[in-house]
């Protein structure tokens, strides 16, 4: 099933997507294999696995405490790719999000290749815009099934129409909503300024003639939250907040069941809207 398979599924029924990240290798290799199982298990509509990076701009605090841990743990590009290959074999579009230098530092079309062998279905790349996405743009197109891999850019609070129409143009898949001016990280609050963003978002897709989903990320921690964000948007993206029930854990199986109860509460909220 492609991504936008997976949302269309999802309106079908009358609900938003759900979707679920954790960074591979975190909190071991096999861990975070089980872990995202867990929660295509428990209810995720769509994967996203981090590549860990050594520099991360958008990551607050809780998800780099988990990637410093991957990295500690020696995650290399390679355990990405197995990592979709194995959350993939379960029939859920797996996208990996990861920032622009480690797929440039690979070979963008090298990456491609390797991501579409794995079975994966496409990027998000927070860092990268279109205007300097031109080799991405190219291999994306080469590699995949169908249309291609997907190709998931980033639109903010403070971008322009104009900057909106460019974004989304380039998307595909969906078009990633960040809904907070700043680092990722669960709040006791969605920010009141995100069901504009997607309202002016969604309409210049409309206007565009393309149905092109709208997921809204970063903030998002439980059930309530995620019933509020699908009651504008046609995803809801939740990280830090799985990424926090593996951290505070006292071993895996126990993290595990934290993972398990956290997905069937937001499952459970995308379809209250």
């Amino acid at each position: 099933m492609s991504v936008q398979a997976a949302y269309d599924k999802a309106k079908a029924e009358g609900r938003a997507a759900l979707v679920g990240y954790l960074p591979a290798g975190f909190p071991t290799r096999d861990g975070a294999v089980d872990a995202l199982k867990t929660m295509v298990d428990a209810g995720c509509d769509v994967i996203e696995i981090g590549l860990p990076y050594t520099d991360p701009m958008m990551d607050g605090p809780t998800i780099q405490d988990a990637v410093h841990q991957a990295l500690v743990g020696g995650v290399r590009v390679a355990d990405v790719f197995r990592t979709v290959e194995a959350v993939a074999a379960t029939g859920v579009p797996t996208l990996v999000m990861t920032y622009w230098n480690p797929v440039d530092h690979y070979g963008v079309d090298r990456f491609a290749r390797d991501l579409a062998s794995a079975g994966g279905s496409g990027l998000i790349t927070p860092d990268l815009t279109p205007e300097e996405g031109g080799a991405w743009l190219a291999a994306s197109d080469a590699h995949g099934e169908g249309e291609g891999l997907d190709r998931v850019f980033l639109v903010a609070l403070s971008s322009t129409d104009e900057r909106i129409e460019k974004i989304t143009g380039a998307s595909r898949g969906f078009v990633y909503a960040a809904s907070l001016m700043g680092v990722t990280g669960a709040r006791r609050a969605v920010d009141t300024g995100a069901p504009r963003l997607v309202e002016r978002t969604r309409a210049i897709i409309d206007k565009a003639g393309t149905a092109l989903p709208v997921g809204l990320g970063l903030g998002v921690g439980d059930g309530a939250q995620a019933a509020e964000v699908a009651g504008f948007a046609d995803g809801v993206i939740v990280g830090s907040a799985f990424v926090r029930r593996l951290l505070d854990a006292p071993d895996l199986a126990s993290g595990l069941a934290g993972v398990r109860a956290l997905t069937e509460e937001l499952a459970a909220g995308v379809r209250a809207r």
